[in-house]
């Protein structure tokens, strides 16, 4: 009897930077995302890899780490898998060190020291094309030779080698098993000393293309230029939200309101309508306008990080950041955080020190993440006039850069106060491998925007979906009796419900309607913008429709209130998401409570002082 063969597991193994993920989304066709700092891999991905014997291989993209000994959780994890103590997982039947072409001498030590436990293993000599690009030669023949190991030259992102790595992969798996040995203490400078006379022996010829990269990060990462050029890129990224969405917003907006004029037109008065129209369109369609701004945002986001400028300006954080208590590493979940909380929080786990990773976490919401894009959107839209400032800079794109500014000025001022408080303790040293510079990929960029839009589209059609309907449904019942002469919505339950919470936030400048759309804000902060969609949407009449959100709200808030809900948004703890992965990476429920305390008090103080210092000058 033929009994089927168990599936061979095998670990891709590598420094950061070395293209190991765009490796493995090459290998599997899985979709990742790709980036060139340590971390971006922090859970375990797994995908398919067909070997060219018939079998199936399970390939396992384990998290970067520069050896055995690690310095935080991720590479906790990658340790444990290689030397097959991870719980739940099975032992790995080989692996595949990936190895950066153009940094031979630092990435060879790990290998060196992989091969010290009698894995079967091969070696992927990745980026060989940015090798060449530099003028470097390679002896791979010599370089296998000297390790003993198979060396296959592949360059992930243009599909090449592929091939010859599967055909490698499936002799590896068909060899004699070799039984792991236990792991001693490695010197580490004898294994970089080996690792260097191993590169300067198979590097045959050393091109003088560095010296770019290096006149790159004379001005990249000079002490006044460094920072003049961060501020700048992101000041013009900003710019761009607004001037490049302009009309792929302003025609969604349209496509709206068609939609419920249409409805309107063509179904009689009733329950299903006034769902659909002002529950459904009034509420979803709402936020679902500001998917050209939030594509626009992740688009630079990904070059930046692709291109391997995002980690140079981690070190130009760094000096700002050791003056609250932090180091650069903590700058890379903060950057991640700009397009969400979630997996900014997650990403902590590549710091080691337990007090820099809980005060990063505590300070990630504060990181202007993209569900508050719409809301900024929105009231920017609204209030402030979209006028040229100097000339050639424009005004609803500066108050967008101020606003993100006022979240890292928050962030710094939060992480500076948990350090000398709760969190006090000394900080370690930040060391982080630079990746060279490159052209981002436009596959990755286009898998990256892709993933982005879909989150957002599904996310619309999930949790802000059933808020906006369930609020529809509470705004609309109780129908008020034959002889009421107010608003139908003030009889509602969620009228009853925002008078309730009125005199809370009357002293900050807010009205029920917005302090009715802050407790469905909760599930998320975009959720806040659908719902006061649906509330005015049910305030007005059928004649409302040829007006968006923009307008109705422009109409109905002054200056000092719309400024206020903006201050409100920059602190605003509204994302139940960020405090459940919270309550994960801490264990509890008590740090995610005491974020959730201190975040909505800045929040309230802040709208505060915003509004009565707006009502003196307006």
């Amino acid at each position: 009897m033929n009994l089927p063969l168990a599936t061979p597991v095998v670990g891709l193994v590598g420094n950061p930077n070395a293209g190991k993920t765009s490796l493995f989304n090459a290998l599997t066709g899985s979709r990742q995302k790709v980036a060139n700092y340590p971390g971006v891999t922090v859970e375990r991905k797994a995908g398919r890899l067909p070997l060219p014997d018939g079998r199936i291989a399970e390939l396992i993209d384990l998290p970067g780490t520069y050896s055995l000994t690690p310095r935080s959780p991720d590479e906790a994890v990658t340790r444990d898998a290689v030397l097959g103590h991870l719980a739940g997982e099975k032992r790995l039947d080989a692996i595949i060190a990936v190895v950066d072409a153009t940094n031979l001498r630092n990435h060879l030590r790990f290998v060196l020291e992989l091969r010290r436990l009698g894995v079967p293993m091969l070696v992927a000599l990745n980026m060989v094309d940015l090798a060449a690009r530099d003028g470097m030669t390679i002896d791979v023949e010599r370089l296998s030779a000297i390790l003993g190991l198979p060396v296959v030259a592949t360059v992930a992102v243009r599909r090449r080698g592929l091939d010859d790595l599967a055909t490698e992969v499936a002799a590896t798996l068909r060899g004699e098993a070799t039984v792991v040995v236990a792991v001693a203490d490695a010197d580490v400078r004898l294994l970089q000393r080996e690792a260097r006379v191993i590169a300067d022996t198979v590097t045959l010829a050393e091109g003088t293309r560095r010296r770019w990269s290096q006149r790159l990060d004379g001005v990249a990462l000079h002490p006044v230029m460094g920072p003049v050029l961060l501020a700048a890129l992101l000041f013009c990224m900003f710019q761009a939200v607004f001037a490049w969405a302009a009309m792929p917003t302003d025609w969604l907006a349209d496509q709206v309101t068609v939609a419920q004029t249409a409805l309107t037109a063509g179904m009689a008065d009733g329950p299903l309508r006034s769902m659909l129209v002002d529950g459904v369109l009034g509420g979803v369609g709402a936020v679902i306008v500001f998917l050209p701004q939030i594509l626009i945002l992740f688009f630079f986001i990904l070059c930046l990080e692709q291109s391997g400028y995002m980690v140079r300006a981690a070190f130009l954080m760094d000096r700002l950041m050791a003056r609250v208590g932090l180091n650069g590493r903590a700058f890379i979940p903060l950057i991640s955080s700009f397009a969400c909380a979630v997996p900014g929080i997650m990403a902590t786990r590549t710091i080691d020190s337990p007090r820099d990773r809980l005060t990063t976490i505590l300070i990630a919401p504060l990181m202007t993440c993209s569900a508050r894009l719409p809301v900024y959107a929105v009231i920017i839209g609204a209030f402030i006039p979209d006028r040229p400032v100097l000339g050639v800079l424009g005004l609803q794109g500066l108050v967008l850069f101020c606003l993100y500014i006022a979240g890292v000025v928050g962030a710094l001022v939060a992480a500076w106060a948990l350090r000398h408080t709760v969190t006090k303790g000394p900080s370690p040293t930040f060391l982080m491998e630079m990746p060279k510079y490159q052209w981002p990929a436009p596959r990755d960029i286009g898998i990256g925007m892709y993933q982005r839009a879909m989150a957002f589209i599904t996310r619309a059609g999930g949790i802000i979906l059933v808020s906006t309907i369930a609020l529809w449904a509470l705004a609309t019942w109780p129908k008020p009796p034959a002889d009421w002469n107010r608003p139908a919505l003030e009889y509602s339950i969620a009228g009853r419900i925002g008078a309730g919470l009125e005199p809370i936030f009357r002293p900050i400048g807010f009205n029920k309607e917005i302090a009715l759309a802050l407790v469905p804000g909760m599930a998320a902060r975009e959720v806040a913008v659908s719902a006061l969609g649906t509330v005015y949407s049910l305030q007005g009449t059928d004649a409302d429709h040829s007006e968006d959100l923009v307008e109705k709200l422009g109409k109905a808030w002054s200056l000092p209130t719309a400024l206020a809900f903006l201050a409100w948004f920059v602190f605003a703890p509204q994302c139940i998401s960020t405090l459940a992965v919270t309550r994960r990476e801490t264990g509890g429920w008590a740090w995610p409570a005491f974020m959730f305390a201190y975040l909505f008090a800045a929040a309230y103080v802040a709208a505060g002082i915003t509004y009565w210092t707006s009502r003196a000058l307006f």
